[in-house]
């Protein structure tokens, strides 16, 4: 009788002991797939931080400028060029044209280094109104060619409604409309593919050094 009680508990027990396998197994893909997901969570996380850290990066370092027109007097006004980034840059033509003329109407070949977070200030005043004529009410837009990284930039054009009477400027207004970021125009092995905007520039560029004398 005792030995039949024995047999009766050890049956279960052993079928038991056979499952144990299976249990493990299952508690092994639960947990794999609960690790799965968490390193899949972390990557997406590492992913988005060194989006974030790429961006705040090139925001920091990547050459930015803006310019502005300040009227000083009736014949003085100056233009500002602040730049915004940490990388320093090689001034290499100022611009200045009417909205209305696809062509820029002025041009002012440079050679100055601007430091990171410093301005760059010249007086501009008569190519002003050599730009807009004794009279004129309108918009006008400057805008800036620059070296930076062994590659050549220009910002967008920023516009300023001026008013001129009689060869004397009497009204300087930046407008709202906002300028975008500055572009690649070439770099020191070619020039670049996509050369929105640039032609203009390049072309002055080039025509202006096989003009000049030797």
């Amino acid at each position: 009788m005792h030995m039949q009680s024995i047999n009766s508990h050890s049956i279960p027990l052993f079928s038991l002991v056979n499952y144990i396998p299976l249990v493990a197994t299952v508690v092994t893909c639960v947990l794999s797939v609960i690790l799965a997901r968490a390193t899949l969570r972390y990557a997406e996380a590492t992913d988005k931080s060194l989006a974030l850290a790429r961006e705040e990066f090139e925001r920091e370092w990547s050459p930015e400028l803006h310019i502005k027109l300040e009227r000083l007097s009736a014949s003085e006004t100056r233009i500002v060029v602040t730049n915004l980034a940490k990388i320093s840059v090689l001034l290499q033509l100022m611009q200045l044209r009417k909205i209305s003329h696809a062509v820029p109407f002025e041009r002012c070949f440079l050679n100055d280094p601007l430091v990171g977070g410093m301005t760059w200030t010249q007086d501009v005043g008569k190519r002003l109104v050599v730009c807009t004529g004794p009279d004129f009410q309108g918009l006008i837009a400057a805008s800036v060619t620059f070296y930076s990284s062994g590659r050549m930039f220009r910002t967008d054009w920023f516009r300023f409604y001026i008013e001129v009477d009689d060869g004397r400027i009497v009204r300087l207004n930046p407008t709202n409309v906002p300028a975008r970021r500055v572009r690649v125009l070439e770099n020191r092995k070619g020039p670049e593919r996509r050369r929105e905007m640039a032609q203009d520039v390049t072309a002055g560029v080039g025509a202006s050094k096989h003009g000049a004398p030797g």
